[in-house]
């Protein structure tokens, strides 16, 4: 099949349909925050602070709260699909800006999809077929559920909000259920809510150690900038969508806080800290006290979140990485369509060997969950900036408004954390820049071989490739 030409603004789309209403919208929201952060990294949480595990999620919430009013302002004032390069490319209108961080959020999304990957094969997989001893096995059956991703991605996609809420109510309902089950072993007597509030370790320094589990908790509670996808199909996106996004976040972090003081209130030190991808905190809670749970219902529950969110960050990285080889910006090979199921095919392929090249070259969860978050701190810096910058733009309807000092100091905090990350410990941000450097080198390959002095970036073709609508 012949590759489609580049579209333009210019073309006629018909609009998409508006069926999303505000709880919807919500629902939406939480299943995109709820899902394989919290459910595999407690226990990393856990090795660096001990039992305050709370401390970092709450700091997390917080920052993630301060970006979410940069992302409530720029999606009521522009409610379109194409989410951090649409803004990007609105503040400064430089293609080279705009293309990087749409390839950055690509490279999140695999890097994100790799992490759960990693999960299913590391730690609930092992609960339903027994143990998994190696690495290298691990590893295997990573790359074996990438490929099975990839082969759902070719076959086609086409993502509904009605499947969205039934995956989202099974991983808030897992949380919830984990939450029930230790508060009634908290209740029966098992452990003590003051280990919630001791670090556990004599060699402990808070501050840095703090500031590391904030990254690692922070993966945690990305999702929410990808439900940008939905806003032209929400019904009243400027009304609903701040209060929807607002209150997602709250739900998930007021779920995630109160887990982060009880799996060191019930947990035992070896259980809490162990860096063993297997020994999961929330599997071991579940086995606890009078309300138990079998730990196969449990790993059933945690595969399919970690599924379901591996599967729809690998359709939008490949479907991101097929709209912009289609306007030129890297190789035109990445657009290919198979003529058969008419999904993007080299794309697909492209971004399943990004995904098992990060899987096989890193270590662990929080080598992944660390390239996840650096990418998306950088695009989180961009993103309120370009709220501010963008001030300037008058548009012709009401928005929600953030308090200038919000987005202010959200850029601040993550390009101050992205910057302590590269300082303390380079290793933690090493993937990220190749990826970040492996784009840069496709951008200056097709400005070389086209000789444009100014590529054209066009933002309204991811705005269409991104809807959820459009994928597979």
């Amino acid at each position: 099949m012949a590759t489609a030409p580049v579209q333009t603004h210019q073309d006629a789309d018909p609009p998409l349909k508006r069926a999303i209403s505000r709880n919807m919208l919500l629902l939406f929201v939480i299943g995109d925050v709820v899902g394989g952060g919290i459910y595999t990294l407690v226990g990393k949480i856990g090795g660096e602070v001990g039992g305050l595990v709370w401390l970092p999620m709450g700091i997390a919430l917080a920052l993630a709260l301060l970006t979410a009013t940069a992302y409530a302002e720029l999606v009521t004032k522009y409610p379109q699909a194409a989410g951090a390069a649409l803004y990007v490319n609105k503040a400064f209108r430089r293609p080279f800006f705009t293309f990087m961080i749409a390839f950055a959020v690509m490279c999140s999304g695999i890097a994100s999809a790799t992490t759960l990957a990693r999960g299913v094969a590391g730690t609930y997989l092992p609960q339903l077929i027994g143990g998994i001893d190696t690495d290298t096995a691990v590893k295997l059956i990573g790359v074996g559920f990438l490929f099975i991703v990839a082969a759902i991605n070719f076959r086609g996609i086409s993502e509904s909000v009605k499947v969205n809420v039934v995956l989202t109510i099974i991983e808030l309902g897992g949380l919830l259920l984990i939450i029930v089950v230790g508060l009634a072993a908290l209740l029966d007597g098992t452990g003590s809510i003051d280990n919630a509030f001791t670090t556990r370790g004599e060699d402990v320094s808070l501050l840095p150690a703090t500031i590391t589990a904030t990254a690692l908790a922070f993966y945690a509670l990305i999702g929410f900038e990808d439900s940008v996808n939905v806003a032209e199909e929400a019904k009243d996106p400027r009304r609903d969508y701040p209060r929807a996004l607002f209150g997602g976040i709250a739900v998930a972090g007021v779920v995630y806080l109160i887990i982060g003081v009880l799996a060191p209130a019930v947990l035992p030190t070896d259980k809490l800290l162990s860096t063993d991808d297997v020994d999961n905190p929330l599997i071991e809670m579940a086995q606890l006290g009078p309300l138990a749970i079998p730990v196969k219902v449990f790993a059933v529950i945690g595969i399919l979140a970690l599924a379901n969110g591996a599967l729809i960050n690998m359709i939008m990285a490949s479907r991101l990485t097929y709209g912009m080889s289609r306007q030129g910006i890297i190789p035109r090979i990445f657009s290919k369509v198979h003529a058969g199921r008419q999904t993007p095919l080299t794309a697909i392929v492209f971004t399943t060997i990004l995904g098992v090249v990060l899987l096989v070259v890193t270590k662990d969860l929080t080598d992944l969950s660390n390239t996840t978050t650096s990418l998306l701190l950088l695009v989180f810096f961009f993103v309120n900036i370009s709220v501010l910058v963008l001030r300037r733009d008058r548009v012709g309807h009401d928005h929600y408004v953030a308090p200038s000092v919000l987005p202010a100091i959200g850029a601040l905090v993550s390009i101050g954390l992205l910057i302590y990350r590269i300082v303390n410990d380079t290793s933690q941000i090493v993937f990220a820049a190749g990826l970040l450097v492996l784009g840069a080198v496709f951008w200056v390959i097709s400005h070389v071989v086209k000789r444009q002095e100014q590529p054209e970036f066009d933002t309204g073709l991811i705005e269409r490739i991104e809807n959820p609508d459009e994928r597979g």
